[in-house]
């Protein structure tokens, strides 16, 4: 697959010093826009190759491995999506987005940690609470919780995708409680019950003082304006809706290796760099999601790929019920055994003889196609080259 012709650490060698200049940037935002300017370049080092059959030397510069870093991640979610893969069990699997309301995005963006966390236990805590429930489907549930704080357009929108198998284990762990196959719990009581649960969390963050509010946001510090602000969120609808069911494990697999990992914009997206302007693409969901154009300055492009920017060691995966790490192996076994076996099929057929060179421990060589690229030096970092990001609006 070709490389895009435009780069998000285009953009940044182009305009990351202007950005600078013109916005106020925290210690972690200038970490990483160095790093993503430094991915894959001799900033970072590199290991040297060569071909053990004709001679070819590669050179493959290190990667930044920064969670923020587009070029990184669909590395990282790949190995992810392996090691889940074996959690999969043969039911059927649903899908529940849970959004912070808009008057909520300004306050949470001034406190992610809290609100993050916060919107996660919500969410989790709705889930499990309403599936315990016998009046709906009586059963102690896992799923995996997925962060995402952008739009399409690089907005600031925080939501967390729930994948949810469709059953649960009985709270006596004795047999399987499946749901329905188009439906798995009723999102109008979901969405009331989640709206309760973060706004009483809300309320306990503001008294005990763990809330900042700074520029326009400084009058909610008082109580009664805060007070007022929770009220009216008690009276809105919140957004917490069901997409149509996963048509099988497998649709679950592909789900998984797209959203675990993405960050707020990839660079396929990514169509121009001119005059100073970035140009992108973006799915516009409330007209039938068609493919749109959107044309922003650098330095407002950056500045909206910034507030995507998590807190330190935040984990933006998270796993619950019979999938939390802790229990998740012993119960995944205990699911399987209760499970329906599913019925026999026909024998799969002689795998096809597998070449010598898939069990080489390097990849092939590009050139001759023929032998394995071996390892036989590293070049060390090059600070020096990564300081001209600083002094310059282009690489190197």
């Amino acid at each position: 697959m070709a490389s895009p012709a435009i780069e998000l650490a285009d953009i940044v060698w182009s305009h990351g010093r202007e950005y600078f200049e013109t916005f106020p940037a925290s210690a972690l935002q200038r970490r990483i826009l160095t790093a993503i300017a430094s991915c894959r370049t001799p900033a970072l080092g590199a290991h040297v190759s060569e071909c053990d059959a004709c001679g070819h030397r590669h050179i493959a510069y290190h990667s930044c491995r920064d969670r923020h870093c587009p070029k990184c991640q669909s590395q990282v979610g790949a190995q992810w999506f392996e090691a889940r893969a074996a959690d999969l069990l043969q039911v059927g699997y649903f899908h529940l987005v849970f959004t912070l309301p808009e008057e909520l995005r300004a306050l949470a963006l001034q406190n992610k940690k809290p609100l993050y966390d916060l919107l996660f236990q919500s969410a989790a805590n709705s889930l499990l609470e309403l599936a315990r429930d016998p009046k709906h489907l009586g059963a102690h549930i896992g799923f995996h919780a997925i962060l995402h704080t952008w739009s399409q357009t690089l907005r600031h929108h925080p939501h967390v995708h729930c994948v949810v198998p469709g059953g649960g284990l009985a709270q006596d762990d004795s047999h399987w409680v499946a749901s329905r196959k188009n439906f798995f719990l009723p999102v109008r009581v979901l969405r009331d019950l989640f709206r309760g649960k973060f706004l009483h969390g809300l309320n306990l963050l503001f008294e005990r003082g763990r809330l900042q509010f700074h520029g326009r946001l400084a009058p909610l510090g008082d109580s009664d304006t805060f007070d007022r602000l929770s009220a009216s969120l008690r009276k809105k609808k919140w957004v917490v809706y069901a997409k149509p069911p996963f048509a099988g494990p497998e649709t679950v697999l592909k789900y998984l290796a797209r959203y675990t990992h993405r960050v707020a914009i990839s660079n396929s997206r990514i169509l121009a760099l001119e005059n100073g302007n970035v140009t992108f693409s973006f799915k516009d969901y409330r007209d039938h999601s068609r493919r749109k154009i959107m044309t922003l300055p650098a330095v407002h492009f950056l500045r909206r790929f910034l507030l995507h920017v998590l807190p330190r060691n935040f984990v933006r995966i998270r796993h619950y019920g019979f999938l939390a790490n802790r229990v998740r192996n012993s119960k995944i076994a205990l699911c399987r055994n209760l499970l329906p076996r599913p019925p026999a099929s026909s024998p799969p057929p002689e795998p096809a003889e597998v070449p010598a060179h898939a069990f080489s421990e390097g990849p092939r060589c590009p050139v001759c196609k023929r032998g394995t690229l071996v390892v036989v030096d590293d070049l060390p970092p090059s600070p020096r080259w990564i300081l001209r990001f600083c002094a310059t609006r282009g690489p190197p």
